[in-house]
């Protein structure tokens, strides 16, 4: 059974956070849960689309009361009838004041009064689009989510109303009532994008200009016109009658769904149309909610109560922003950067990797082959404040596009020429991260055809690495210390791209000089199983040269300072974030205190031990903040070095797990940040960038634990 996240009263603090309710693969989304017009249901948005989403029933006085997810605005009838409009000023629809919430991985159950609604979202394995049956990818990649609705209408002599339903947020379409013969389907829809259905006959659609007054209407006729924005789904419940709905709330984008390259989304080789989605859904709905009930995901490990809702809530937000296409015959997985709405960011990519090769490795082998033929590119390099010119070599872009238009090839939709700060090039950065990414897939699965087909590739990303350290080999130092010409006398930075230049800059940054450990140790290994001695001895080099040089760097105070370089004194935690990489390879001994690089991984754990102190790594509260020098704090990348600090380096106190959880959590459930569902990055426990953001699934590493 799935590990149920348990009850406790710090959950009770609130239960008005929005999280994404979305379907696998197809970027799109019910969010619900935090107060008013702020959720509903969309396809491809960078935030919530602050539409009304209406869940309520009739009161025994005939007036209504709903869960507190609409805002009542100006009747939209004013637009047609300026001059004489009267607008109702009852009392409207009130607002259940008992609420309970259930949160958990792939339910989300909602309890007042005389209802209860469960939302069911799938948690699954894709599988390999290449020898998967079709009726299995079917059943995972079906686009649309399913809602329990039990009304209890026992004790009560007369039949009382329930409602559920929505407002538009497709301005191409009317949102309207929908009697679909074919499949026998009962619905609200906006034309074939976006809609709710049931296959219960009983239930009746009505549009209007507002929840109130479709609700208000006494005669039906009036309801199936197409005017107005708003529309519901009505169920009669007889007296002294407890009865349960059952909808599928669906998505469908027809056609293509990028430019730059034309695609269109994988759901539509398996589905005709949103009604077939709908049918699909509610003829499976046993098998389809077994599965969410049923879900895995979460057990190992020994996962805290705040553990578990930070990664249910990141897995979420994860897959609303997943977009599974296919372009010809070749599928494309992406993950959009969230409120940015980038492609597949290498940089993501690199921390979304472990969550990927927990559940579909091939995503992982797909967005690496994209970049190596479509968004790798060669360069040259020079230092900095130079002309000189040295070799560089293979390389990769920041992202593949954004907002569901790719870049060219060889080109990402972020990085621009003579910057020293966001949006400079990544050059370092990225090709880091394929390396990491690739030797991580090929360890992990076991897929060393796939390796070996690109030996070639992985021994030409040796000597960029190499290049962008010294061009004298004499000279080297194992780290970054030279820009792409890209830059155009700019300068390199890293993912870290919003903090001060403790995380920015790239050259002779102690976390990039990290990652580049990780990869010079994975190519060694790689070469060595191939008997490619000279390779494997040359990264192997590096590799020694990149520990020692960070190791020359420690302070005489107790810390490696975040950028080796002119003095600098800020301290970071994520020097130890390389390690996690040939953990995940399966290279434990470069870990080990007892292994070839123990006086690396000996320095590192005296660094990490004293820079996690308030007033240098740890805010007031607890929380973690990742560099001294900056209140910029990422949750990706805190869980990340969590599950480091404790399984790797063998810290285990209160401040590296109940403790900052709890802080950690409390910042996702700010009722400022709760609109947002999962937020990346923090600044003193606020939101203030990366909001609806997938990275958070980093903390898929805390199940590997123990």
């Amino acid at each position: 059974m799935m590990n149920q996240i348990p009850e406790r009263s710090f959950f009770l603090n609130t239960i008005f956070f929005n999280a994404h309710h979305s379907p696998i693969g197809s970027f799109s989304t019910l969010t619900l849960g935090y107060r008013g017009a702020s959720g509903g249901m969309a396809i491809g948005l960078s935030q919530p689309a602050d539409k009304s989403f209406y869940l309520g029933m009739q009161n025994s006085d005939e007036s209504y009361t709903a869960f507190p997810f609409f805002e009542t605005g100006e009747d939209e009838r004013l637009r047609y009838d300026a001059e004489h409009f009267e607008a109702d000023h009852s009392e409207g629809i009130r607002t259940y004041k008992e609420i309970n919430r259930t949160f958990r991985l792939c339910t989300d159950t909602w309890i007042a009064g005389n209802m209860e609604a469960v939302i069911y979202s799938q948690v699954e394995s894709i599988g390999d689009p290449a020898v998967t049956p079709r009726e299995e990818m079917k059943k995972v990649l079906v686009p649309g989510v399913l809602m329990e609705l039990t009304v209890d209408n026992t004790g009560c002599d007369k039949s009382r109303r329930a409602f559920l339903g929505y407002e538009g947020v497709d301005s191409y379409f009317s949102l309207t009532g929908v009697t679909e013969e074919h499949h026998r389907l009962t619905g609200i829809a906006q034309g074939g994008r976006i809609g709710i259905y049931t296959d219960d006959d009983s239930v009746l659609p009505g549009a209007g200009f507002s929840a109130e007054q479709i609700l208000s209407e006494t005669d039906y006729d009036n309801l199936v016109n197409a005017g107005g924005n708003t529309a519901l789904l009505l169920m009669e419940v007889l007296p002294n009658t407890k009865k349960t709905y059952r909808f599928a709330l669906c998505f469908y984008h027809e056609g293509r769904a990028t430019t730059g390259m034309d695609t269109k989304y994988y759901y539509t080789t398996l589905f005709e149309d949103i009604t077939e989605v709908a049918a699909y859904s509610l003829r499976h709905f046993d098998e389809y909610k077994a599965r969410c009930l049923n879900s895995n995901v979460l057990q190992g490990g020994s996962l805290s109560p705040d553990q578990s809702f930070m990664l249910a809530h990141a897995i979420r937000s994860y897959y609303g922003s997943t977009q599974f296409l296919i372009a010809g015959d070749e599928p494309v997985w992406v993950v959009n950067e969230g409120e940015y709405r980038m492609m597949n960011t290498l940089d993501l990519t690199a921390d979304h990797l472990f969550y990927e090769l927990r559940l579909n490795p091939w995503t992982v082998k797909n967005t690496l082959q994209w970049y190596l033929d479509r968004y790798s590119y060669t360069d040259t390099v020079r230092f900095p404040g130079e002309e000189q010119e040295y070799p560089g070599g293979l390389t990769f872009a920041h992202d593949m596009g954004v907002a569901n238009v790719f870049a060219a090839g060889g080109h990402s939709s972020y990085e621009k020429a003579g910057l020293t700060g966001c949006f400079s090039y990544m050059s370092h950065e990225q090709l880091v991260n394929w390396l990491l990414c690739a030797l991580a897939y090929g360890t992990h699965t076991g897929d060393t055809d796939w390796l070996m087909k690109h030996a070639d590739t992985l021994e030409q990303c040796l000597f960029s690495m190499i290049n962008r350290d010294h061009p004298e080999e004499g000279r080297r130092n194992g780290i970054m210390g030279l820009d792409t010409v890209r830059t155009k006398g700019g300068a390199e930075i890293t993912t870290y791209d919003s903090l001060d230049i403790s995380l920015g800059q790239a050259r002779n940054n102690l976390y990039l000089a990290g990652k580049s450990w990780a990869a010079y140790v994975g190519l060694a290994e790689f070469f060595a199983a191939l008997g490619k001695t000279e390779l494997s001895d040359k990264a192997e080099k590096q590799a020694l040269l990149c520990a020692k040089t960070i190791c020359s760097a420690y302070h005489d105070e107790g810390y490696l300072p975040a950028v080796m370089e002119n003095g600098n004194r800020s301290k970071i935690i994520p020097a130890i974030e390389g390690l996690v990489f040939p953990f995940v390879m399966g290279h434990r001994e470069s870990v080990s205190e007892e292994g070839p690089y123990g006086f690396y991984i000996k320095t590192l754990k005296r660094h990490f031990l004293n820079v996690l102190k308030k007033g240098e790594c740890l805010f007031e509260n607890g929380g973690w903040k990742i560099s001294s020098t900056s209140n910029n704090s990422w949750l990706s990348k805190i869980y990340l070095c969590q599950f480091v600090a404790r399984e790797i380096l063998g810290i285990h106190t209160c401040g590296t797990k109940e403790e900052a959880d709890k802080i950690h959590a409390a910042w996702l459930l700010d009722s400022e940040n709760a609109y947002w569902c999962f937020s990346d990055q923090m600044i003193s426990g606020k939101a203030a960038a990366s909001k609806y953001y997938p990275r958070g699934v980093t903390g898929i590493l805390w199940t590997l634990e123990n």
